[in-house]
């Protein structure tokens, strides 16, 4: 049993689905087979998980933008239709000990994954600001569950039709400063959590990154969404996002090097193995 609904550019599904409803930490993801039994598009699709209800049994909802025809598929389900979800998966977001000021920075519906993380921060006593953007006002999703639930809520669109003209990383400065920010936790499109990473970098500050890199298993095994990934040796890996991510330190990710094997990297061709010792 499913139902969807449509949020501005996107759309909300929501599946009856205990099992990962009951294991749901904020930042898993779940891994979901498209196109039907018949279809010639194998691989699954994985989506954060924006929300995890306990009605019906355990509800797990979903955000995503039709970007193709495997989306496209899944826009058209209805309610009584059956999805093929595999989850949770992933490693969630590391949670602070003691109450600490947190900057929730999400773009486009990258910041669906982030209402779950703010709530858990919330609960453990610590300040919630938000910064949300999109390319339109349609596509900042969750403005008015921020507003809601945090301090302060900071918008930006890259046509200026809703809040600040720009992008989350020209007024997350601004921001952290302001609010004295203890830590980042960001969600989006590779590029925003580069600017994010370089920002909090800056100001000297944790900030932990949800990734969003193409996986087509969601089990660490098809290697489609391997980042080059600085470890506690400080030797670049080759890590797979869906298991050892989708959240990173985003410090130690070679957002730069992304699509590439860096020379080097823990086994790369021409000398990375040497270079580890």
């Amino acid at each position: 049993m499913l139902t969807t609904r449509q949020v501005d550019a996107y759309h909300a599904l929501t599946v009856v689905a205990p099992g990962i409803a009951e294991r749901f930490r904020p930042g898993h993801f779940v891994s979901v087979a498209v196109g039907g039994s018949g279809t010639s598009m194998l691989t699954r699709r994985a989506f954060s998980v924006h929300d995890v209800k306990p009605d019906y049994g355990g509800t797990v909802e979903f955000v995503f933008a039709v970007n193709g025809p495997g989306t496209a598929w899944l826009a058209e389900r209805r309610a009584r239709d059956t999805l093929d979800l595999v989850g949770p998966l992933g490693r969630p977001f590391p949670l602070p000990r003691d109450p600490v000021t947190c900057v929730m920075v999400g773009d486009e519906y990258g910041s669906a994954v982030l209402f779950a993380v703010a709530d858990a921060l919330q609960r453990r006593g610590c300040r919630v600001d938000f910064v949300l953007g999109g390319a339109t006002a349609g596509r900042v999703f969750g403005a008015m569950r921020a507003r809601r639930m945090a301090e302060t809520t900071t918008l930006t669109t890259g046509d200026g039709s809703l809040g600040m003209r720009g992008g989350v990383t020209d007024v997350l400065p601004g921001v952290i400063a302001d609010v004295r920010a203890d830590a980042v936790y960001a969600s989006g499109p590779m590029e925003t959590l580069r600017g994010v990473t370089a920002v909090a970098v800056e100001f000297d500050i944790p900030v932990q990154a949800a990734v969003e890199e193409r996986m087509a298993c969601g089990i660490g095994v098809c290697m489609t969404c391997v980042l080059p990934v600085i470890g506690d040796d400080g030797i670049t890996r080759m890590v797979r996002s869906c298991v050892e991510g989708p959240v990173f330190r985003g410090e130690r990710v070679r957002f730069d090097d992304v699509g590439t094997i860096p020379f080097d990297a823990f086994g790369a061709p021409g000398g990375g193995s040497r270079n580890a010792g």
